[in-house]
């Protein structure tokens, strides 16, 4: 203890030998000062940017300095300022003052401006190849800037050279009127785009709605086609517009949107019936659907708890050990460097084995191969700012052993997550890539390659039949050929295959999967957002400490926003956009699927069981289908009966899961009961 001591007021006096004499206190007056002091740049770009500690005479202290800005729309790195999205920012700057000093921190608040580059091209995407009198066509415009990205949401104006033979209105639907040639014109911020139409006569005499089903389940795709009938045969090609009417089967919970009907494709939300239209020109043809609940919920019974109440805890891997045991690893968030190793093979009484405290502030992300012989900590905040990852020895996994640590190729900046497969880790370094660490001599982890997406931010990896999914904010997720070959990727040499970004600018977690049912490949994104910025229930915030009470602070778990996004994937170069899990006053964290079931922690929101089966469209929250929810609470716990679920991962039949402020816990699903009669 004394010698803690000593070393804090060491670290005092080192700071005041850079300040004059006499000023040790407020009067120091130490402000900071920004070149530039306003900063104006386009997305895409970076500015350099300096910040300085002066005192009240002008002369500068070494003192560092810490920023803060919304991730989704800037970074700041190496003195550098990068732009992810447009709008007015801020970043915060502020004066990392040693322990022991008492000064009011120094901050300054620095004004971004972001703007969008030009717009280069636009691709119109008309719903259908020809345009008939008295049918509409819509269009889903792409802008692309001069390097090849999208602008989200562009807003363009729509004109027609002759409205007496098709109009547009201000969302690009163009309707024919007559029979003629018209000019379609689109523009944006300078840039237009022409097509010539011609309006022909409306052909058919009959429509014909084809596809679907007489009945389905809440949340269940079906897919409808319309085909029109002329004195030639079938018209393939005719522009239709969709629509439905419903009647609920409880007139009082009717909500105001009961399904989504997309170019054919309808999912229900609530039970009822449905009627599907078709309507082209004069025609319109209809398909009525009988829409049953999904009745999926199933009971979630506590099995046991492997109570952490001194810290928050971080991520847990539940594995099978090399005895034949099943055991959890569970890390610490923004304490001491301590992993826990649990025997969870009765998850009924689930106890602790050993735990292991490493040279680390966090321990935010723990792993191990499917054979179990080895798991990895990471490590963020070591006192010697040497971090990397600590790779373990798990020959005896009640009782693991240090093998090594791995502390160079820029990990040394910071292990945020990992991935472990049998032979190769994939460490983040610093956030700024992924480092590939040969681990098949545990006690001498070798270098093998790496990868470091331009202008980019990485968060999560996570690897599938040689490729690799890197979640990385702003650019979404970033898919690399480590060693599938499809596109001559090999461990050694990575091949960048392709990004799919997403305009929330906040993806923080991807999961790879492929539905057998259906031949789909599905990508699930997560968010992470803090706080709850323009939200209703945004409340006071967070300190994440416990309950004071005598100051009568702490005790708040924080607020977080985001949900998990749905990708279809099944094509890489067509990536489609088509689903979501979004629940309301909470954010997502990490999930993880298995036999068309997702087990998604929520934060706030807890532990939640969701059924995948089938094809996905629409918000999946709201089609029934959740099979259960369980939110724990420790009354003991870091932050008193605060829910905040970090992980989760089902193993034998039963749902491990980690929360912040209470540690590992274990959850079963109990069959559905048979109603009586």
């Amino acid at each position: 203890m004394m010698m803690k001591r000593y070393i804090r007021h060491l670290l005092v006096l080192n700071f005041f030998l850079f300040l004059p004499i006499g000023l040790t206190s407020q009067e120091s007056g130490l402000r900071l000062l920004a070149e530039p002091g306003v900063i104006s740049l386009e997305v895409g770009s970076s500015v350099p940017l300096t910040v300085r500690v002066l005192d009240a005479s002008g002369t500068l202290v070494d003192i560092p300095i810490r920023y803060a800005a919304p991730r989704q729309a800037l970074r700041v790195r190496n003195g550098m300022v990068q732009a992810f999205s447009a709008g007015n920012f801020e970043i915060i700057a502020t004066a990392v003052l040693p322990t022991g000093i008492r000064e009011e921190t120094p901050t300054l608040r620095i004004p971004v401006s972001i703007s969008w580059p030009g717009i280069n091209t636009i691709d119109l995407n008309p719903s259908a190849p020809a345009l008939f009198v008295g049918t509409t066509l819509a269009h889903h415009p792409i802008a692309f800037h001069a390097d090849g990205t999208r602008r989200p949401a562009p807003v363009l104006t729509w004109t027609t050279s002759d409205p007496s033979v098709a109009s547009v209105d201000s969302y690009g639907a163009m309707t024919g009127h007559s029979e003629g040639t018209v000019t379609l014109t689109a523009s944006i911020e300078g840039t237009s785009v022409e097509t010539l139409h011609t309006v022909r006569p409306f052909p058919a005499t009959e429509l014909l709605i084809e596809g679907g089903s007489d009945e389905a389940r809440t949340g269940d795709v079906l897919r409808f086609s319309a085909t029109g009938l002329g004195p030639g045969g079938r018209i393939e090609d005719l522009p239709v517009t969709w629509a439905y009417t419903f009647i609920p089967d409880d007139s009082i919970r009717a909500p105001g949107s009961a399904a989504i009907m997309n170019e054919g494709s309808f999912v229900a939300e609530v039970p009822g019936r449905y009627t599907v239209l078709a309507l082209s020109g004069s025609l319109t043809s209809r398909k009525t659907v009988l829409v049953h609940g999904r009745g999926i919920v199933q009971p979630i019974e506590l099995q046991g708890q492997g109570a952490v109440r001194s810290s928050h805890t971080s991520d847990l891997w539940v594995f099978e050990g090399l005895d034949g045991r099943d055991y959890a690893i569970t890390g610490t968030w923004s304490a001491a460097g301590w992993a826990y190793f649990w025997d969870v093979t009765d998850p009924t009484n689930m106890f602790a084995t050993d735990s292991i405290q490493i040279d680390a502030r966090t321990v935010n992300d723990v792993k191990a191969p499917p054979s179990g012989r080895y798991a990895a900590l990471s490590r963020e905040g070591a006192s010697n700012r040497s971090n990397g990852v600590v790779i373990l020895d798990m020959a005896n996994p009640a009782h693991p052993i240090i093998a090594s640590t791995f502390e160079t190729n820029g990990v040394t900046g910071g292990v945020h997550n990992m991935f472990a497969t049998e032979d190769y880790l994939f460490a983040l370094a610093g956030g700024d890539k992924y480092v590939i660490i040969d681990v098949r001599d545990l006690y001498n982890p070798m270098y093998v390659s790496e990868y470091n997406h331009p202008n980019s931010r990485v968060h999560d990896v996570w690897v599938h039949d040689g490729i690799a999914y890197s979640s990385e904010w702003e650019n979404g997720v970033v898919v690399v050929d480590v060693g599938n070959g499809k596109w001559g990727g090999t461990i050694e040499d990575p091949v960048f295959v392709t990004n799919v970004p997403y305009p929330v600018g906040a993806t923080h977690a991807a999961f790879p999967y492929h539905q057998e049912s259906t031949g789909k490949f599905y990508l699930f994104l997560g968010d992470e957002m803090s706080g709850g910025v323009n939200e209703p229930w945004a409340g006071r915030g967070s300190d994440n400490r416990p309950y004071n009470a005598v100051t009568g602070e702490g005790g708040v778990q924080g607020r977080m926003r985001g949900y998990l996004h749905i990708i279809d994937f099944t094509d890489p170069e067509e990536p489609l956009d088509v689903a979501r899990y979004e629940i309301p006053e909470s954010g997502t964290h990490n999930l993880w699927i298995e036999d068309d079931v997702l087990y998604q922690a929520y934060y706030k929101g807890g532990l939640r069981v969701v059924d995948i089966s089938g094809e996905l469209m629409g918000n999946l929250a709201h089609q029934g289908r959740e099979i259960a929810v369980y939110k724990p609470q420790d009354p003991g716990g870091f932050l008193r009966n605060q829910v905040s679920v970090w992980g989760a991962q089902p193993h034998k039949g039963h749902i491990f899961f980690s929360d912040m402020n209470s540690g590992l816990w274990a959850a079963k699903l109990s069959p559905r009961s048979r109603p009586i009669s």
